[in-house]
């Protein structure tokens, strides 16, 4: 399904060798707390949600280069509008256990992203 017009909010997290379980523990619980918190239908519908991890590598051109010993995580969720992606903040300071757990982690690694950036090319 296509999701122009659709925002996504996505951060990519390159989490220090030290800080990766971490990372991987905070994950395992995100997944099922989205699940049982976020709206499936109406503007505030989360549409899709993913979580892929794999090594930093020393050139992002190129899949051979080599490791640079870092974990790189990226987080990509799509809502049918701004509401969800607000809805989903407030959900998290309110009752996401590992909410505090996520903004400690969050400041042992290297973070990019938006919370919020509307899609304007999709496929499929």
């Amino acid at each position: 399904m296509a999701h122009q017009g659709k925002v996504q909010l996505t951060y990519v997290i390159i989490a220090p060798p030290d800080q990766v379980k971490e990372g991987e523990r905070i994950f395992a619980s995100h997944a099922p707390w989205m699940k049982a918190t976020h709206h499936r239908d109406g503007s505030k519908a989360l549409l899709t949600y993913d979580v892929s991890r794999a090594p930093e590598l020393s050139n992002p051109l190129d899949p051979n280069s080599a490791p640079t010993g870092s974990t790189v995580f990226i987080l990509s969720e799509v809502y049918e509008t701004g509401a969800g992606v607000t809805d989903h903040f407030g959900q998290a300071a309110a009752n996401w256990q590992d909410f505090p757990a996520l903004l400690k982690w969050l400041g042992k690694c290297k973070v990019s992203g938006l919370p919020a950036a509307p899609i304007f090319n999709s496929l499929w």
